[in-house]
C-alpha cells in the first residue's frame, strides 16, 4: 500500500530463572519496542524453541533442570539465532564456555538496563560479514581467536576480552582496553581493509604478573618512517604537525592510536612486517588468583 509502513518487530526469548528478574527483563524489552516470550529454566526454553522462531534468546547461565550452557549446546551446528549470556559468574572458565560455545555476546549481572538493549540492538543489527569467532585457545590463562576482519565483530571481541580483565583494578582494566582498542581497530582497518574475507588472529595470555596481547593482521605491514599522518612521528615543537598531512590526504581526523597506546601499555612492540604487535601490561596484585594459575585449567573448554 503506498504510504504504508511496515515495521519489523524482534522477537526475543527470554530463559531465566529468578521470577523478578524474568518480569524486570520482560518489562524492559516490551517498552524498548520487542517482542518476548519468556521461560523459566533451560528446559523450558529449549521447548519454547522447538515450538516458535526467535531472533535472539537472553539466556541466563546457572539455572536448575538444564544450565544456560547445557542449553546452548543443543542449538544446531548451524543455528543463526543470536545469543547473549547473562550471568553474575564473572569466571573465566564459564565466559569462555559461552565464546566456545557460539555466543553472541556474554554480559554480566548486575547491568544497566541501558547498556543492555544497546548489546541487543547490536546483536540483531544485519552483520558486516560472516561473524564467526574460531577459539583457538579457550585456556583463562591463553585464550587465542581468529576472526573475519570486520568491526561488529572486533566489537565482539573486544567485549569478551573486556570481561575476562573484571578482576582487575578499574585503571588497569581501562587503560588496557582503550590500549587494545585503538590497535585491534588499526588492524581491522589498516591491516586488513576491512575485507571480511581476511582473518585477524589475537591472543591473550594472563599470567598473576602480566597481561600480554598479540594482535596480527592480515596486512603487508608499514614501515615506521612512511607514517607522516601519525602523531608518533611528530617533533615536540609541532605536536599537532600530523593532522595537516591527514587533511590533504582527505583522511578522518585521529592519528593519535599508537602514541595513545604506548602511554597506557608497558610495553609495545611490532614484529619486523609491523604486521603482527604486542602490548604487555604488568600487574601489581596483592595475591595471585586460583583461577589464572591453576593447572586445572589447562584445556577448559
Amino acid at each position: 500500500m503506498t504510504g504504508a509502513q511496515y515495521f519489523i518487530v524482534n522477537r526475543i526469548l527470554i530463559v531465566e530463572d529468578s521470577p523478578s528478574q524474568r518480569e524486570g527483563l520482560c518489562a524492559l524489552l516490551k517498552a524498548s519496542g520487542f517482542s518476548v516470550t519468556t521461560a523459566a529454566d533451560g528446559v523450558e526454553g529449549l521447548e519454547q524453541l522447538q515450538q516458535g522462531e526467535f531472533d535472539l534468546l537472553l539466556l541466563d547461565v546457572w539455572m536448575p533442570r538444564m544450565s544456560g550452557l547445557d542449553l546452548l549446546s543443543c542449538l544446531p551446528e548451524d543455528s543463526k539465532l543470536k545469543v547473549i549470556m547473562m550471568t553474575a559468574d564473572d569466571a573465566p572458565g564459564t565466559l569462555l564456555k559461552s565464546l566456545r560455545r557460539k555466543a553472541y555476546q556474554y554480559i554480566a549481572k548486575p547491568f544497566v538496563p541501558k547498556k543492555l538493549i544497546e548489546i541487543i540492538r547490536a546483536a540483531l543489527k544485519p552483520p558486516d560479514a560472516a561473524d564467526q569467532i574460531e577459539v583457538l585457545s579457550a585456556d583463562p590463562r591463553w585464550v587465542e581467536l581468529r576472526f573475519a576482519c570486520n568491526f561488529q565483530t572486533a566489537e565482539r571481541i573486544q567485549g569478551f576480552l573486556r570481561q575476562l580483565e573484571a578482576d582487575l583494578p578499574k585503571n588497569v582494566r581501562e587503560s588496557v582496553d582503550m590500549a587494545f582498542h585503538e590497535l585491534l581497530m588499526n588492524a581491522v582497518e589498516w591491516g586488513g581493509r576491512s575485507n571480511a574475507d581476511s582473518k585477524i588472529h589475537v591472543a591473550c595470555l594472563r599470567t598473576d604478573r602480566l597481561l600480554f596481547y598479540r594482535i596480527a593482521d592480515p596486512g603487508k605491514g608499514f614501515k615506521a618512517a612512511d607514517l607522516e599522518h601519525a602523531a608518533i612521528l611528530n617533533v615536540e615543537e609541532e605536536p599537532y604537525a600530523h593532522t595537516d598531512v591527514r587533511d590533504k590526504k582527505g583522511i578522518r581526523p585521529g592519528g593519535f592510536g599508537i602514541l595513545l597506546v604506548k602511554s597506557l601499555v608497558d610495553e609495545l612492540v611490532y614484529n619486523e612486517a609491523c604486521n603482527e604487535v604486542a602490548m604487555v601490561k604488568y600487574l601489581d596484585l596483592s595475591g595471585p588468583s586460583a583461577e589464572w594459575n591453576s593447572p586445572q585449567q589447562c584445556g577448559a573448554n
